[in-house]
């Protein structure tokens, strides 16, 4: 169609150029790459100034995968948008427990979410995985305390849930209160699965063209 560009990778190069030119702080290229993804799925330049990068957040979540770390996500949709394959040639499989049996008669039991009961139930599969919360906030709060104990605690933690009722709050724990866990999260109320993948679908990228 005349006037538009149709080729997929100079869609790519002239939307990172626009991206580039609207960017304020200044970053590491490692970190870029985060950045500029995320303002890509989101289409909204303006998510800069609310992402935040724990300074070991990178290098984590890159040995944690080059190491063969599972990603483990609140909802199917996180997982499904996974670079699955990227994924499993760094010896990682992507996992979701919310299909677990035990996960709605034990949530109705313990009287919280089915999405905090399915990382409860599977605990043991956090530690040293990375954590990719898009959707729940009662999810993050669950994944915050498990890494209270080594034997639970993640090595990357990318806490981006979204909406109006403990999204924000939830963030703000993870960023203000867990500066001892890595993370990758966006402050505020924005947030969702699709910026959930993104984050964890950039490190996977660095990872895999990485010199180990």
């Amino acid at each position: 169609m005349k006037g538009f560009i149709t080729d997929p990778l100079e869609i790519e190069r002239e939307s990172m150029r626009i991206i580039h030119g609207y960017l304020q702080q200044e970053w590491t290229e490692q970190e870029l790459k985060v950045v500029e993804r995320c303002i890509h799925t989101s289409g909204d330049p303006t998510l800069e100034s609310v992402i935040r990068i724990h300074p070991q957040g990178i290098e984590a979540g890159l040995k944690a995968l080059q190491q063969g770390a599972p990603v483990i996500t609140d909802v199917e949709m996180v997982r499904a948008g996974i670079a699955k394959k990227q994924l499993a040639q760094l010896g990682g499989v992507a996992e979701c427990f919310l299909s677990d049996p035990r996960v709605a008669d034990q949530a109705a039991q313990w009287g919280i979410t089915r999405s905090m009961a399915a990382l409860r139930l599977n605990k043991e599969r956090l530690k040293g995985a990375i954590v990719a919360i898009g959707n729940a906030p009662t999810a993050l709060l669950e994944v915050l305390e498990l890494a209270q104990d080594p034997e639970t605690r993640p090595a990357l933690v990318v806490g981006i849930p979204v909406g109006f009722v403990g999204a924000r709050e939830s963030k703000d724990l993870l960023w203000d209160e867990h500066q001892e866990l890595p993370s990758i999260t966006i402050l505020g109320n924005r947030g969702g699965s699709p910026l959930a993948a993104t984050c964890v679908n950039a490190l996977i990228y660095l990872a895999v063209n990485r010199e180990i």
